[in-house]
């Protein structure tokens, strides 16, 4: 193949890439909103699901900033979505865990998620699945290394 028409395909996987990370975006804005939670509250919640919540290292991962990550909380401690504690083993740490109601919305924020997925993505074949997967890891960590090597 040409190196002209190899660029032009690159140029279009990109634009498709943005496209696709706009639409998803969107999609996520939408399920967000109509459970009344920004998006960024949605990954608060999610994170502390997962019960190793540190809202420094979720703030460096997110490249949001702390006192960000802190109003978020808040917000979600005011709705009483999240409940917070001292930390067992360092009393200078908060636990944060979900309330009944923030397991409530997390749970039908995930089933609004899987319904989605049944509509759009397992109208793939797993031929298709597979090869978007491994395409998509690949170029994650190519982009990360070259993202990485910017950075130092």
């Amino acid at each position: 193949m040409p190196r002209k028409q190899k660029k032009a395909l690159a140029y279009e996987a990109i634009r498709v890439l943005q496209e696709l990370a706009d639409v998803f975006d969107q999609r996520r804005q939408q399920l967000a909103g109509a459970a009344g939670l920004s998006d960024l509250q949605w990954r608060v919640l999610e994170e502390i699901a997962d019960e190793e919540f540190m809202p420094s290292l979720f703030a460096k991962r997110r490249s949001q900033s702390p006192a960000g990550i802190s109003r978020t909380l808040r917000q979600l401690l005011e709705r009483e979505l999240v409940r917070v504690s001292i930390g067992s083993v360092d009393a200078r740490q908060r636990d944060y865990s979900l309330t009944a109601r923030g397991k409530r919305v997390l749970d039908s924020l995930r089933a609004e998620r899987e319904d989605a997925i049944r509509a759009v993505w397992m109208k793939l074949s797993e031929e298709e699945l597979a090869r978007f997967a491994a395409t998509g890891a690949g170029l994650a960590v190519r982009l990360r290394g070259y993202a990485g090597e910017r950075e130092d």
